[in-house]
């Protein structure tokens, strides 16, 4: 007979039986824990201070935002009430304002914002400069031929077109809340295309001012997407001074566009009578176009921080509720009437911003509850042939 061996069974502690040998045994059955966060006793996060440095910053985005369209806005309107006539004068005031970015640029190191090839960046900024100035000078037509809140409401479809291109362009989801933003906006729109405004001070003018207002939110809201993807995708910007950097050229390139179009159109003649005759006086109009120019340069800074640190589509929402404001400064400062369409188009534009803001709430939501899940459990009943884990522990019981 064989030589005898001493058979030896080494039990285990059952402290060191874990649930993971559980769950290599049967992984149908025993449940996936993950740690149970104590909302009461969980410490802070290491880079708490950061998140609100980074909250504070799109606060500040927002408010440039909002300050910055409502007073330009309204500034574009006087310049044309009492005397101002050069759409593309009013184009190039903004963009000439972007040299006041230059010593922002100063005062971060070189080497901290190196950006892409010069031919790629060349290019960029010649696009975005052509297209910024083509939507500009349609923005500065409707405010020419619109009464300012008409306008300002006609542009709050610029959140439906961003969010059309912001789908095809950056890969933004369409979820029924925003499809519903969509045709709200549009709808507020046609309501005030087909609704004739006597008070317009052109109001023969009135269709081509609604068609180029409608044409300018379009191609805005190309823009802003074409934008995200030229920032998160092509640039790769990893710093805000490589947006700002871009800004500044672009701005550039748009600037000396306008001088081409302004003596190209011969508007250029008619500066000094403007300066000579502006019916509030000479300092009131340089003070009207600086001032226009440094409210839709702060605006740009806020919808280029909002593109880089979020999305295109949430920077216009910010965008979208300033706009309510626009037609209430209007009535007190420019005695234009508010009827019943408008009022009716504002309620709309406002249910359609809700819209939004309530999508972007759940996804809000759902990303807090994806960072922070209390406990997950997966089971597979379908691979499940006892309910009794000691038989299964002896027998694993299921399906690859």
């Amino acid at each position: 007979m064989g030589e005898v061996h001493e058979l030896q069974l080494h039990i285990r502690d059952p402290v060191e039986f874990s649930q993971e040998s559980v769950s290599r045994i049967v992984p149908s059955v025993t449940p996936t824990l993950k740690p149970i966060v104590d909302l009461e006793t969980e410490p802070r996060p290491k880079n708490f201070d950061q998140k609100w440095r980074w909250w504070l910053l799109l606060l500040l985005f927002a408010v440039l935002i909002l300050s910055g369209q409502t007073v330009g806005t309204l500034l574009g309107r006087f310049y044309f009430v009492h005397g101002g006539n050069s759409t593309w004068m009013l184009t190039l005031i903004p963009a000439s304002a972007v040299v006041l970015v230059i010593p922002l640029l100063l005062l971060v190191p070189f080497a901290s914002h190196r950006r892409p090839s010069s031919i790629k960046f060349a290019g960029i900024c010649i696009i975005l400069g052509l297209l910024g100035t083509g939507d500009n000078l349609m923005f500065n037509y409707g405010i020419r031929y619109l009464p300012v809140s008409t306008f300002s409401l006609l542009c709050s479809t610029g959140l439906a077109f961003n969010a059309f291109f912001a789908y095809l362009l950056n890969s933004q989801k369409f979820t029924p809340y925003i499809f519903n933003s969509v045709i709200i906006l549009t709808l507020a729109a046609v309501l005030l295309g087909v609704h004739s405004d006597g008070g317009s001070a052109s109001s023969n003018k009135y269709p081509l001012g609604v068609t180029l207002t409608l044409a300018a939110s379009a191609l805005a809201g190309f823009i802003l997407s074409l934008t995200q993807l030229t920032i998160k995708k092509v640039l790769k910007a990893k710093t805000m001074a490589i947006v700002m950097e871009m800004m500044l050229w672009t701005g550039v390139v748009t600037a000396l566009a306008c001088i081409v179009g302004l003596f190209a159109s011969g508007q250029w003649r008619g500066i000094h009578e403007e300066f000579v005759g502006f019916d509030r006086g000479r300092v009131s109009y340089l003070m009207t176009l600086i001032w226009i120019g440094v409210s839709w340069l702060s605006a740009s800074v806020g919808f280029l921080g909002m593109i880089y640190s979020i999305s295109s589509l949430f920077a216009n929402v910010i965008g979208t509720l300033g706009l309510p404001l626009v037609p209430i400064f209007a009535v007190v400062f420019f005695h234009e009437k508010m009827d019943g369409v408008k009022v009716v188009a504002l309620l709309m534009a406002v249910l359609g911003f809700a819209n939004y803001m309530y999508q972007h709430y759940l996804d809000d939501m759902r990303e807090r509850n994806a960072a922070h899940p209390l406990m997950e459990v997966k089971h597979d009943h379908s691979a499940v042939d006892s309910v009794n884990l000691c038989d299964s522990l002896s027998r694993p019981m299921y399906r690859e």
